[in-house]
């Protein structure tokens, strides 16, 4: 049904496009209109009299119903053509030569909001709309898909398991991820989807706040993640080997338990996390690891009036009550990558995955590798998702500053994603597997 929507309301843009169109005036996105939402597209606009200003503008609304929007302009050269990947902009959301810049700079009208995507089996549409002198001349819809033909996508109510299985066209078996979201405990769809593209069975996994889970918790069970692992082992086309873990912010020292706790699993990567077990307690078995909470008189304020937290967690080894709170990486038997923004507001995630790379190398294990993206902010996500510079914090209740500079931010988002796992999961000979595209 999402897709017949989807479909339904690209028929509808399209006919109001044709309606709409300037003679001899074209906006064509290439090589098709419908991608993959991590490909890139090259927008071409013509007809235009030759050194005439073109404005592109483009919109989304988002499953919240958020709109989001980017503009550029652009000056149509000696044959009235704009082309993206060769013109630059001079003004808008951008400047310069940036192909794919009307979707990563995409602001929203309301602000410190993210974009959602809920439902990967229902497309992202991008509007774009060509003006001279403020009118709409031609127009174009971007249709960017997360699901391959043929994938499935499986919600989970298994026990009291909760999520979602992407699992790829195909005999298999494939490799198994699970794949972990920030704090609020929900899914994240379209990196998951994405991910079993390329020849995975993903597993969304939600640790609460999600569906009929519980919205808040005073302490998370590393038990229930040992059964979605199992969960996952058990699925038929999972191979029957080790299994990956791919994780942001709080659910990246979530990965790091896992790794250091339960048997089977091969890679973990790790992407703006803390070293230490934070916010939450955590229990496995006689176990439990406290929760690192720091001090909220750390926080300072931007000269815009947003709350700056990074430094509310300092060292964790600092001090004799907070060094129980340290993850023991070094029980862990699997290869990590630790994945860092240098501007990360969130918490100072570069300090964290060195101190955490020293704690293994000080154990004598180089299972261990370390990527820094100077001046990128925390949320990383999908290619081309749209920078989120600042929102409401869970943690604190308030509206907060992620850090980053869009154009360097967007430039880490690709291709970190999808090549870097790759080199984590399969160059370093943790999964082996076929057909793989990157």
């Amino acid at each position: 049904m999402a897709l017949l929507a989807g479909a339904r309301q690209l028929f509808r843009l399209n006919v109001r496009k044709m309606c709409s169109s300037a003679p001899g005036v074209r906006l064509r996105i290439l090589p098709s209109s419908s991608c993959f939402f991590d490909e890139a597209v090259q927008i071409k606009v013509s007809g235009f009299p030759p050194g005439k200003q073109v404005e592109l503008r483009a919109k989304h609304k988002d499953d919240k119903g958020v709109v989001f929007k980017a503009s550029a302009l652009y000056k149509a050269d000696e044959h009235g053509e704009v082309d993206l990947r060769r013109h630059a902009s001079s003004g808008g959301s951008y400047t310069g030569v940036e192909p794919m810049g009307l979707f990563w700079s995409l602001l929203p009208e309301s602000p410190h909001k993210k974009l959602l995507k809920r439902d990967a089996s229902s497309p992202v549409l991008v509007h774009i709309e060509a003006l001279r002198d403020g009118q709409v001349l031609t127009e174009e819809t971007n249709l960017r898909r997360f699901m391959a033909d043929g994938m499935q996508r499986v919600p989970v109510k298994h026990g009291r398991l909760r999520g979602t299985l992407f699992i790829p066209p195909g005999e298999g078996p494939f490799p198994g991820i699970i794949d972990l979201y920030t704090l609020g405990g929900t899914v994240c769809e379209p990196r998951a989807s994405l991910l079993a593209n390329k020849g995975f069975v993903v597993f969304a996994l939600a640790f609460y706040g999600y569906q009929d889970m519980p919205k808040t918790v005073d302490k998370l069970d590393l038990e229930y993640f040992e059964e979605g692992v199992r969960f996952l082992q058990m699925q038929p086309k999972v191979k029957k080997s080790g299994i990956g873990i791919v994780s942001i912010s709080k659910s990246g020292d979530l990965a790091l338990s896992m790794a250091s706790f339960l048997p089977d699993i091969s890679a973990t990567v790790c992407i703006n996390t803390c070293n230490a077990n934070s916010v939450f307690p955590l229990h496995y078995k006689d176990t439990i690891i406290p929760g690192f909470v720091g001090s909220k008189k750390r926080i300072t304020v931007t000269k815009s009036g947003i709350l700056d937290i990074r430094d509310i967690l300092n060292d964790p080894m600092e001090e004799e009550k907070t060094r129980a709170t340290v993850i023991p990486i070094e029980r862990a038997g699997c290869r990590f990558l630790f994945i860092v923004s240098g501007d990360d507001r969130n918490w100072n995630s570069a300090f964290f995955a060195q101190q955490a790379c020293n704690r293994l190398k000080a154990h004598g294990k180089a299972n261990y590798d370390l990527v820094t993206y100077p001046t990128a902010g925390h949320f990383m996500e999908v290619p081309y998702m749209p920078h989120h510079p600042s929102g409401l914090h869970a943690a604190v209740n308030q509206v907060v500053v992620f850090g980053g500079e869009p154009k360097a931010h967007a430039d880490a988002q690709f291709p970190l994603q999808l090549s870097v796992y790759k080199d984590l999961l399969i160059r370093n000979g943790c999964f082996e597997t076929r057909g793989m595209n990157y």
